[in-house]
């Protein structure tokens, strides 16, 4: 990654002579070990005004707990309401262009990145503040992402993460912020970052792509709870969104959070896959999306439904240039945006309802019913129509298929 005149990449840079440590500065905080850390070590390094910014998109993450931490370290707390945003700035968008990592899993971070950083930079020139910092070091792809959004959006103070070239072990942070009386920064084997959308889990124990058993206590929607009944379930869409579940109108942000429960229930909608890092490395991500693993497979079945093959088949290489830069931190660019218009125009006609059965490993679709079909509902039917459709066109007559008639020319 290069250096630029802005960028933050350590904590001597934090404290460099062109940067002044008394005017505001923007924390991103989740109340999570990282963050609190680089909190603690700003208010070391002399800091008097200290911002620490949390923005819900509906994540694991406990306001009570954010803001003794806050309050125990003597910063301000802002926290922000980012959930319809997020669902219907950058989740709805993702369903539409089938936001999936090269068929592997459907992607999150590269959605909620993008709003908190927007966020950020709001909070930040309202307090006219000339730094803005987050916690990601270089095996994390939200570097690239918050970084990317930051710059795209002409941030045009300080920004960065002092763990790019500075980490700091895990031991140590933990030790520095028992002294100071923060015991509650306990020990997890593994990190975790989560939303309406997606709920991920990464690191530590699950380092290894050749040995990376998930707890079965990391997960929440689809958590072992013995083994439910089969039951059906409908989703409908209107012009490629989802509109309502079993006939019931939602807003998408309830839709998801219902799915999520309903399907997770069966253990549906865990995906372990390797991601690339800016570098070409690879490394594991294991998550749960039941609500994303069902909208995205029943949307792509109702566009097969009514979409030409080639347009399809159009639309699945653009979608894969739309993930392309939403995952480099490129949200905020203008070929995203081409992609997005150009998917947008496309699922205009994909309005229909699909029926699944819900049954854990035996989880199928029993109804795809759109509006404006090109399926056929009896190939026998379809055949002899067809038929008779080309040899009328040639003068000549076509039996029933019931020996009614003869096939002349």
């Amino acid at each position: 990654m290069k250096t630029s005149r802005r960028g933050i990449r350590s904590f001597h840079d934090i404290t460099r002579s062109d940067v002044d440590v008394r005017r505001p500065i923007v924390t991103l905080f989740s109340g999570g070990l990282d963050s609190t850390y680089l909190l603690h070590r700003l208010v070391q390094a002399g800091s008097t005004e200290v911002h620490a910014l949390g923005v819900d998109v509906g994540g694991d993450e406990q306001p009570e707990q954010i803001r003794r931490i806050a309050d125990q370290l003597g910063v301000r707390l802002h926290l922000v309401d980012g959930r319809a945003a997020f669902v219907e700035e950058f989740v709805k968008p993702a369903i539409a262009a089938h936001g999936v990592y090269l068929d592997t899993h459907p992607v999150s971070s590269s959605l909620s990145r993008p709003l908190i950083a927007r966020t950020a930079v709001q909070v930040a020139r309202e307090l006219d503040a000339q730094m803005i910092l987050h916690t990601a070091n270089r095996s994390q792809n939200t570097l690239r992402r918050l970084n990317g959004a930051l710059e795209q959006l002409g941030f045009q103070g300080y920004f960065g993460t002092p763990y790019d070239l500075d980490p700091v072990g895990r031991e140590m942070k933990i030790k520095e912020l028992r002294a100071i009386g923060l015991d509650e920064m306990a020990e997890r084997s593994a990190s975790g970052d989560s939303n309406l959308w997606c709920r991920e889990f990464e690191s530590g124990s699950l380092d290894d792509p050749e040995n990376h058993a998930v707890p079965e206590s990391y997960y929440r929607w689809t958590a072992t709870r013995g083994t439910p009944d089969a039951e059906d379930l409908e989703v409908t869409f209107h012009a490629g969104t989802p509109v309502a579940v079993d006939g019931r109108e939602l807003p998408l942000t309830d839709i998801i959070e219902l799915l999520n429960r309903t399907v997770g229930a069966h253990g549906l909608g865990r995906h372990t896959g390797l991601e690339h890092l800016a570098d070409g490395i690879k490394v594991l991500e294991v998550r749960e999306m039941p609500a994303a693993w069902l909208l995205l497979a029943s949307r792509r079945h109702l566009e097969t439904a009514v979409l030409e093959a080639e347009a399809l088949r159009e639309k699945i290489h653009v979608e894969q240039i739309w993930v392309r830069e939403a995952l480099e931190g490129r949200w905020y660019g203008g070929l995203r945006a081409a992609c997005q218009a150009f998917v947008t125009a496309l699922v205009a006609p994909v309005t229909g309802t699909v029926r699944w059965r819900l049954a854990g490993s035996r989880t199928s679709t029993v109804s795809i019913v759109a509006a404006d079909p090109k399926y056929v509902r009896s190939r026998e039917d379809w055949e002899w129509a067809a038929i008779r459709e080309e040899i009328s066109h040639l003068g000549g007559a076509v039996n029933d298929g019931n020996g009614n008639g003869s096939t002349q020319w």
